[in-house]
């Protein structure tokens, strides 16, 4: 199961897993609160500096993320990850709607599917 949580809000017994996907470490957010870090599964500082965090541009951002996400090769040791682990919970910063971390979600899962 993945699970989908703001890198602030307070960790919990029934996170599992906790794993920041974001590309740069959250203010004031210690270490000891998040078990791993993938940040080469975030998207690229270009597409982030072309969503800028812009609402509308949300289905394209999700269009060339999920392209981001077919190229590389971290995908596979997350989904290992995943598929070994009962409980993930992958961390973002900022909108609850429209991070990446709704999108890879949906993308680890696609892949899971696929494989069933």
């Amino acid at each position: 199961m993945i699970k989908i949580k703001n890198v602030y809000d307070k960790p919990e017994i029934n996170d599992g897993i906790r794993i920041l996907v974001e590309r740069t470490w959250p203010a004031s957010v210690t270490r000891g609160s998040i078990d791993m870090w993938l940040r080469d599964l975030a998207p690229s500082e270009e597409l982030i500096t072309w969503y800028n965090y812009e609402p509308q541009k949300w289905e394209e951002f999700k269009r060339r993320y999920l392209e981001e996400l077919r190229y590389n090769p971290k995908v596979k040791p997350l989904l290992m990850i995943v598929k070994m682990t009962k409980i993930v919970t992958f961390l973002y910063s900022g909108d609850p709607t429209y991070n990446n971390a709704v999108v890879l979600k949906e993308y680890i899962e696609s892949l899971i599917n696929k494989e069933s």
